[in-house]
């Protein structure tokens, strides 16, 4: 997975790095066909934005977060795009192919 991590109007750390690096491994986790994430993170006065692009096999999936704090806006990014790419995955996955197969054969 490459990881392109973006910051507008905020200086990305390391330890901010390591972070978003850590929650968005969770993905890869669930769904090993993962390519590239770009994650933007942005500071507007009081609003800590956090956005990430995850292109997947067969699709793309898009989340973001709007917290007080950049490290809860990491934390709601990172959750629902791990609930995306699990549903996405669920939707890959032909949960009817053994039942199909006992069907077709004769008594």
């Amino acid at each position: 997975m490459q990881l392109n991590l973006t910051g507008h109007h905020v200086e990305i750390t390391e330890p901010m790095r390591e972070y978003v690096q850590s929650k968005l491994g969770r993905i890869e986790r669930h769904f090993d066909h993962v390519t590239v994430v770009h994650c933007i993170l942005t500071v507007d006065k009081l609003r800590h934005r956090a956005e990430a692009t995850v292109n997947l096999a067969g699709g793309q999936v898009f989340a973001e977060a709007i917290e007080e704090n950049m490290y809860a806006a990491i934390d709601g990014m990172a959750d629902k795009l791990d609930r995306q790419v699990r549903k996405h995955k669920e939707k890959l996955t032909d949960h009817h192919a053994r039942e199909n197969g006992k069907r077709d054969l004769p008594s």
